[in-house]
């Protein structure tokens, strides 16, 4: 991979550039962070202590413009699934600004601005670090739209994990069908389920890394979790659903309205 400073903007977060995509690096005392402009996709996030990344992100990742990055945690807007083109729109294929950045000595705040054509804003993404991640997604443009932060989640090996205090009742995308499912659940295979989220917090038990990765989803109203397992999935390799979850915190069925925000805060036990 090619990369190339493009910008110090303090001395704890610095403008990269790496093959086609402009990342910004924060290295501070709360811990580190990779956010691609392309998306406003958080890549990295490791808090301070943590031995291991929360997110996961793709080794075999070209980072090429224009082309969406498979893993972090992606912003699927404004609309999710391949009801249009291109697949999970077109947000997270689009260069997005760095409008605000915050430094204290315990806290980090970054804001990322979406325009459009016209310079017109469309949508903002805003991400405190502590020694938690916040993630807040709103949406200001004038068509009620579809959102997901389809978080990527890094774990030692999918055979030990559970994810605990999902409902037990789920729409399965593979079969098209509303299914019961299992609570607590365990990946044994190809999973792709919608959940409604009436229960707001989530938990990834990961035995082999030894922790516990928390989720409290603000304003969702609904859940999805996904592994493609052995199916052949793009900028992946054939062992990368091996070390992945995604857990998104989703608005499908019920459309953002104007101004109104979805988030989600993620913190790391263990």
């Amino acid at each position: 991979m090619k990369t190339q400073l493009l910008n110090t903007l303090t001395p704890e977060l610095n403008l990269v550039q790496q093959n086609d995509i402009p990342v910004l690096y924060l290295k501070h005392g709360v811990g580190t962070a990779q956010i691609s402009l392309q998306g406003a996709q958080l890549l990295s996030w490791q808090p301070k202590g943590s031995t291991q990344d929360v997110l996961w992100l793709s080794e075999i990742e070209p980072f090429k413009l224009g082309t969406a990055i498979r893993g972090g945690i992606p912003i699927c807007y404004p609309w999710f699934g391949s009801v249009k083109q291109p697949s999970h729109g077109t947000a997270r294929i689009r260069l997005w600004q760095l409008s605000h950045y915050d430094l204290e000595k315990e806290k980090v705040r970054l804001v990322f601005s979406l325009f459009s054509a016209l310079n017109i804003i469309e949508a903002k993404v805003e991400m405190i670090f502590t020694d938690k991640c916040h993630i807040t997604f709103t949406h200001y443009g004038k068509q009620p739209a579809q959102v997901a932060l389809h978080s990527y989640f890094n774990v030692g090996d999918i055979n030990h994990i559970v994810i605990e205090n999902l409902p037990t009742n789920c729409f399965n995308s593979l079969t098209q069908k509303q299914e019961n499912v299992p609570s607590p659940r365990v990946i044994t295979e190809n999973v792709d389920c919608i959940y409604s989220a009436e229960k707001t917090q989530n938990q990834i038990v990961d035995k082999r890394f030894n922790r516990t990765i928390g989720l409290h989803h603000h304003n969702a109203g609904e859940l999805v979790l996904w592994n493609p397992w052995h199916k052949p999935t793009s900028a992946m390799s054939e062992q990368g659903y091996q070390h992945m979850i995604c857990l998104e915190t989703a608005r499908i069925n019920h459309l953002l309205e104007f101004g109104e925000s979805i988030g989600v805060e993620i913190e790391v036990n263990g």
